[in-house]
């Protein structure tokens, strides 16, 4: 990375590194509590010219032949696999994730931009000869303009290219805002875009706080918004760009739950249910962070046997090899996660295991915070309510899938759920009644592949349009339609009455 200091993390304008002039946060290695560089936050200065820059490069990029569009992003392709490594070790230092985590949220990226090289065919239109007598119909699909795109600490190149890719082979521009605690990755990227051919002012970075998204929000110069991230900041970005007129894609928060059916294979749920709600140290919006457990007999069972796994796990600082949990963002996030803790005990829930203390020698000032399980955790407790965004699983338990899924359907978020079971017709049963975007059976993170779309329901979704797939091509595009005909002369008259063709 072609950075004028190791230390400080700066900003990509009109195709250009750019250190910025705005005031400086601290990044961390999670894995060691130190200070390891700063990025510079935007000014207005800084934020004003970013935009004035991405418009001016919108006409040529517009157009530019999708086909055209479509070889730079297989370019893209061919550096980003080769920078994979590097990339994947920049993400797991300023994140804390294993780097074995970090390459496979790199991979699930690439899928995204596999399924954006097809722009050609995915911006097709539609064709109708003599809808009319001498009336062809058809239509096509447009950019927007300036995109911007919101991401967030705990996927700095997944998310991001869950957007920029798709929309730029829609002819947008883009400006990316990512997460200041661990912005290196966002660089990284731009340059490897550059290097593909990707012409100056398409893809900018701009380094930056919620002083930088609201200033997006408002500019006229932008034309949609997509976010990914808590509720309450969804929220806000959705009521506050929609009334600016810009179109808003807004992913929030979540509480994935997953029930487990009595003719479940114990072995395998334990197993699913460890990865998916610690791995990454739960960070991630589809963790799994309730098991519903149906009947009393199969929770204890499944107690004791997640008890054994998790005792197993290898907890360590994200360079190392062979771990499975590294720490977690930053000191105010495990604070944040441990208060939650002291609250489910206050509240009457069973802590099985405490991994408050969790302490890694060498690493004694790393923000590591160990599995926590809980037992009998009730509907009105905040350990169930909220989301965590930890490593903290609770285990509910029920009489019936009934039970189940209305307990699910209640809550206020709708992001991921999953059973395991081996009865098909429970599991079309919860198909069909579940009340949340995206469903697994016998996979317990049910994430979309990138050829169909990501999105929950309810408060884990704002706006009208998934992520990726073709819902990311409906959102960073708008449909045109034309009817058209060529009269020969003095064939036409004035109609008086709405025009029937």
């Amino acid at each position: 990375m072609k950075q004028k200091s190791n230390h400080l993390v700066g900003h990509w304008i009109n195709g250009e590194l750019q250190i910025g002039k705005g005031m400086r946060s601290n990044i961390f290695n999670p894995s060691t509590g130190a200070v390891i560089r700063e990025v510079t936050l935007a000014n207005s200065t800084e934020i004003s010219s970013t935009i004035t820059c991405a418009q001016a490069a919108l006409p040529g990029w517009m157009e530019t032949p999708a086909l055209r569009r479509a070889r730079i992003m297989f370019k893209f392709r061919e550096l980003l696999e080769a920078a994979q490594d590097r990339l994947a070790e920049c993400i797991a230092l300023e994140h804390g994730k294993t780097v074995a985590d970090a390459s496979g949220e790199i991979t699930r990226g690439l899928e995204v931009l596999e399924f954006a090289c097809g722009a050609p065919h995915l911006l097709k239109g539609e064709f109708s000869l003599n809808v009319g007598t001498g009336v062809d119909g058809f239509d096509f699909r447009q950019p927007l303009g300036v995109i911007a795109g919101v991401t967030p600490f705990n996927f700095p190149v997944m998310v991001p290219m869950w957007m920029f890719p798709l929309a730029l082979v829609c002819g947008n521009t883009f400006i990316l805002k990512p997460s200041e605690r661990d912005p290196s990755a966002s660089l990284l990227l731009a340059e490897l875009l550059h290097s593909a051919g990707l012409p100056k002012g398409v893809f900018n970075v701009l380094q930056g706080d919620s002083h930088t998204v609201d200033a997006l929000i408002k500019d006229p110069g932008v034309a949609a918004i997509s976010f990914v991230g808590s509720t309450n900041v969804a929220k806000h970005i959705y009521t506050q760009g929609t009334a600016q007129g810009k179109r808003v894609q807004a992913l929030g928060g979540a509480k994935n739950h997953m029930v487990v059916m009595p003719d479940a294979e114990l072995d395998v749920v334990t197993e699913a249910l460890v990865g998916a709600a610690f791995s990454s140290a739960g960070e991630r919006c589809m963790a799994i962070s309730v098991a519903v457990v149906v009947t009393d007999v199969l929770a204890d069972a499944l107690i004791k046997s997640l008890k054994t796994r998790i005792m197993s796990l290898k907890i360590g600082a994200s360079g190392a090899t062979n771990i499975d949990m590294g720490p977690l963002i930053n000191l105010a996030h495990k604070t944040r996660v441990t208060e939650y803790v002291a609250s489910g005990i206050a509240e009457g829930a069973q802590l099985i295991i405490d991994g408050r203390e969790t302490i890694i020698p060498g690493h004694e000032n790393g923000f590591f915070l160990g599995p926590c399980l809980f037992d009998h955790v009730k509907e009105n407790m905040l350990i169930y309510r909220e989301e965590i965004f930890g490593p903290v699983l609770c285990i509910i338990r029920v009489p019936d899938l009934n039970h189940a899924i209305k307990l699910i359907n209640t809550h206020e978020y709708g992001n991921g759920t999953a059973i395991f079971t081996q009865n098909g017709a429970t599991a079309r049963h919860f198909i069909e009644k579940i009340e949340v975007g995206m469903v697994g059976i016998n996979i317990p993170l049910p994430v979309p592949m990138a050829f169909h779309s990501f999105g929950g329901w309810k408060n884990s979704m704002f706006g009208d349009h998934h992520a990726y797939g073709m819902e990311g091509i409906r959102f960073y595009s708008r449909l045109k339609a034309v009817s058209q005909r060529w009269p020969e002369k003095h064939s036409v008259h004035a109609d008086f009455v709405m025009p029937t063709l």
